[in-house]
């Protein structure tokens, strides 16, 4: 019998800034339509980890696989070329802390310019999927707004319709929620449960433990830039076996996500 290959593997990836080592051997698999949580303290690693994963950060050693992609690091290998870059990252969406919009543009627009400019879409044809994507995180009646009048969390499904417009294999958040004020967090992590439930791919880096433990199959914890325990989330969150899982999520409510 047979059995798949993980969609995203991650092995034996280091990263160094200067002196400073941020990423010290890491190892770890996402399966098709799987989603990790990355967790942690501030500066353990999960962001750069996440950005390693689309190549926003070049790691110094290594090898990252999303798909059918590999590409692997260090003196004896060559640094991945510009369209190589841009063509593995079109596959690979990523939605950050702040949302990057276009100000100047309609949210329609916003979400089209991708399709249109990378994808190289008929207009025609990026409108009728950017407004389906619009559709799926609930914003299809904002669509000829500009971002200014939107609220955060608004602006933040925004971001995440915009990546889904390039179809990407995998899904990358990085700490999607924490520029948004408490009472706009949950509109943000409903959308991300709703691609979990529709089998999406996804590496989410967040602090909101009931979140993870309620929508993630994994999770794993970082810190000092190595993988201190990983397992299944609900398990791991609710009896984790290291000092410092524990010690960490003592800081935290592990309650069940708001519906």
């Amino acid at each position: 019998m047979t059995t798949s290959r993980p969609m995203i593997e991650v092995k034996a990836l280091r990263k160094s800034f200067g002196t400073l080592t941020v990423l010290k051997d890491i190892n770890f698999n996402v399966e098709a339509g799987g989603v990790v949580a990355l967790l942690g303290p501030s500066g353990s690693g999960k962001s750069t980890l996440l950005r390693s994963i689309n190549l926003l950060v070049v790691p110094d050693g290594g090898s990252i696989r999303v798909g059918q992609t590999t590409f692997a690091f260090g003196p004896s290998h060559k640094t991945p070329r510009s369209r190589e870059l841009a063509a593995f990252r079109s596959r690979t969406g990523m939605v950050f802390q702040n949302f990057n919009l276009f100000p100047h543009m309609s949210v329609l627009q916003n979400v089209m310019e991708a399709p249109v400019y990378v994808r190289k879409l008929p207009r025609n044809e990026a409108q009728d999927l950017a407004m389906a994507q619009l559709e799926k995180v609930g914003l299809a009646d904002r669509a000829y707004q500009v971002p200014q009048t939107l609220s955060g969390g608004q602006k933040q499904r925004v971001a995440i319709a915009r990546a889904l417009a390039m179809e990407p294999d995998v899904m990358l958040f990085d700490e999607a929620t924490s520029a948004l004020d408490p009472e706009l967090v949950s509109e943000v992590l409903l959308t991300i449960q709703q691609l979990a439930a529709d089998g999406m791919t996804m590496v989410i880096v967040t602090h909101e433990i009931p979140f993870a433990r309620d929508v993630a199959d994994r999770v794993v914890f970082m810190r000092d830039g190595v993988v201190v325990e990983e397992g299944p989330a609900r398990q791991t969150i609710d009896d984790p076996h290291m000092e410092a899982t524990r010690s960490f999520l003592s800081h935290f409510h592990k309650g069940r996500m708001p519906r």
